[in-house]
């Protein structure tokens, strides 16, 4: 295993919420779709499952999304493993790198990720390993 290394930067993401006329009320499922900037130069697409709560800013979600472009001049892909909560506002998030989903110079990847959202603005911070 080598080092840890850190990447960091922005992203843009886009949800689209996927019309399920069984769905319960409070449970929504989105496509996301995000451009990566900074260190992680890429696109992913992944699928989000929510729920909400009837208390406000109390809610769950997990989703998958696969990560294609360049990272530290490596290129390749890796899949991302989301787990989020908030407890009446409170987040809770962990977002880990799928064990061997890494593909072409990305292969062996692991690590974590930590969002951070500001003024509306999304940023990451990725720390991996080989």
């Amino acid at each position: 295993m080598s080092e840890l290394k850190t990447a960091s930067g922005t992203f843009d993401v886009k949800l689209t919420p996927q019309a399920d006329p069984a769905a319960e009320p409070f449970l929504s499922r989105l496509v996301l779709d995000k451009q990566f900037h900074g260190d992680l130069e890429a696109t992913s697409r992944g699928v989000m499952l929510a729920v909400g709560t009837s208390v406000p800013n109390s809610a769950g979600y997990v989703a998958m999304e696969r990560v294609t472009g360049t990272l530290h001049g490596r290129t390749g892909s890796f899949a991302l493993q989301h787990s989020g909560t908030m407890t009446r506002g409170e987040p809770r998030l962990t977002v880990s790198v799928v064990p061997d989903s890494g593909t072409g110079e990305l292969e062996g990847i692991s690590g974590t990720t930590k969002i951070d959202i500001r003024d509306g603005k999304h940023f990451y911070d990725l720390a991996y390993s080989f």
